[in-house]
């Protein structure tokens, strides 16, 4: 996700309603995303893709986060979060159909989790799970505006907020919120480089 400015667009909080256009959405986004096109084989890419971002916002971002979109029709823009208070089951991400999404590179997503789980927060914070804009409508300040309620929630809260990114222009952007590189690491079998942010509670 890579948006050029600070926009004002009219942000709401998501519903289940909105399942499918959040996918359409995130799917769109991360089409040619690099740790995306390494972590999901190619057969069949674009489903695969876009029943991910389904199966997580409505299974994790929606009961243990929170979800904001751009648009009041079909959504534009969208950002998942985790909230620092919540216990996500952990089977969440093992489940039959996630590991059949992943096929034969289930195994990358662990290598993911081994080289950047060391560098996470110990402590409670808000976790930026996903943002995404959609291409054609790059450029128009979405991004921003999908990212700062969840900032000005984890404000309210005391908490820090953290991410992982693997596109050095999202580093650029973050930075503009007050996130700083706590890591930066060349993920195996040819991953991509990819970076851990901290923002510390303002």
């Amino acid at each position: 996700m890579s948006d050029e400015n600070i926009g004002t667009a009219a942000v709401r909080t998501a519903t289940p309603d909105d399942l499918d256009g959040i996918a359409d959405v995130l799917a769109d986004a991360f089409a040619g995303y690099a740790y995306t096109r390494w972590v999901i084989p190619a057969d069949d890419h674009e489903r695969r893709l876009r029943a991910l971002q389904r199966y997580f916002a409505e299974r994790v971002a929606l009961p243990y986060g929170g979800v904001w979109v751009v648009g009041e029709g079909a959504p534009e823009a969208v950002s998942l979060w985790t909230r620092p208070d919540s216990e996500i089951p952990a089977e969440l991400f093992t489940a039959p159909e996630v590991l059949e999404l992943y096929g034969d590179r289930a195994a990358r997503g662990m290598a993911f989790e081994e080289a950047m789980g060391p560098h996470r927060p110990a402590g409670p914070c808000w976790f930026l799970a996903s943002i995404g804009v959609r291409r054609d409508r790059r450029g128009a300040g979405l991004g921003a505006a999908v990212l700062l309620p969840g900032l000005e929630a984890a404000d309210r809260d005391g908490h820090d907020v953290y991410l992982e990114t693997s596109d050095e222009r999202n580093v650029r952007f973050y930075r503009r919120f007050g996130f700083a590189v706590t890591a930066e690491t060349d993920l195996p079998d040819g991953g991509p480089r990819s970076w851990g942010m901290l923002r510390r509670a303002g």
